[in-house]
């Protein structure tokens, strides 16, 4: 789709803080994170809905979330992964991997901003 900004991300035209590629799909870290080391898996290929994805490539996608799930777990200060698919706001199947602690306080969807370092810092974490 040719206004997709994720379909942008995924052949190249805008760059994104890539955690993991394959021929299916891609994650990156979201640009307006929950907490840091955020991350959306994607499809390769542009299905708007969930419900619209193939049943071989939305099995290849959350199986490979709950393989980024393990690997955030392992690498970054957090107690579980909050999954969420809500796809609203952009229409492009996609799964948020939420690194959360268990007395945290977050609600609701709220975002923080963060700088390149932080960035480069968490992808240098959970990239693999």
């Amino acid at each position: 789709m040719n206004d997709c900004i994720f379909c942008k991300i995924i052949s190249g035209q805008i760059p994104a803080y890539k955690v993991y590629e394959d021929g299916q799909c891609m994650a990156f870290l979201d640009i307006h994170p929950v907490s840091l080391g955020h991350m959306l898996v994607v499809p390769k290929s542009h299905y708007e809905w969930m419900q619209d994805t193939p049943d071989d490539v939305l099995s290849h996608i959350m199986i490979k979330s709950k393989k980024l799930i393990n690997h955030m777990k392992e690498s970054l200060p957090c107690d579980y992964v909050q999954v969420s698919i809500i796809g609203k706001d952009v229409p492009h199947f996609h799964v948020h991997l939420i690194p959360r602690t268990l007395d945290d306080t977050l609600k609701g969807w709220s975002t923080m901003i963060v700088d390149k370092k932080d960035f480069e810092q968490v992808l240098e974490k959970i990239k693999i």
